[in-house]
């Protein structure tokens, strides 16, 4: 994975060339911004699984998997961002109760508080807002108690 990370108190940045073997790692840096940026155990949990469902469909569904990933306090939440090469706009719909795939975005938008996509150059970004960090535990800690 090729990556940048830009910083400023409120937002973090990174240019990124994504493979499938990168998923992970970008779900674990997202998840420490996510932390450093106040967000909670919920936010943190949301974005891991925002984030891995975005990249994987980039993975599966654009030819040029150069993208961006953006990660930034907004009011008392935090906004994820993936903005990738690809015009087409994303497809969310409710997945059939036997399929494999298709799930993802679905499962994703009824998580956050709020999801969408817009026009980029000659792509698109796609962002979704997590959960405030306000569940009274401190993410910086872990998972644990």
């Amino acid at each position: 994975m090729a990556a940048r990370a830009g910083r400023c108190s409120a937002r973090r940045v990174w240019d990124v060339t994504v493979t499938a073997r990168d998923v992970e790692r970008c779900r674990r840096e997202v998840a420490d911004a996510v932390r450093a940026l106040g967000g909670g155990l919920e936010a943190v949990a949301v974005a891991r699984l925002g984030v891995s469902e975005l990249l994987s469909n980039v993975v599966r569904h654009v030819p040029d998997t150069r993208c961006r990933i953006e990660v930034e306090r907004s009011g008392d939440a935090v906004v994820v961002r993936v903005v990738d090469r690809s015009p087409d706009p994303p497809v969310v719909s409710e997945p059939a109760w036997d399929a494999e795939r298709g799930r993802g975005l679905w499962l994703l938008r009824q998580m956050v508080t709020a999801f969408g996509h817009t026009r980029v150059g000659e792509g698109k970004a796609v962002w979704f807002r997590c959960p405030p960090g306000d569940d009274g535990r401190d993410a910086r800690a872990g998972w644990g108690p």
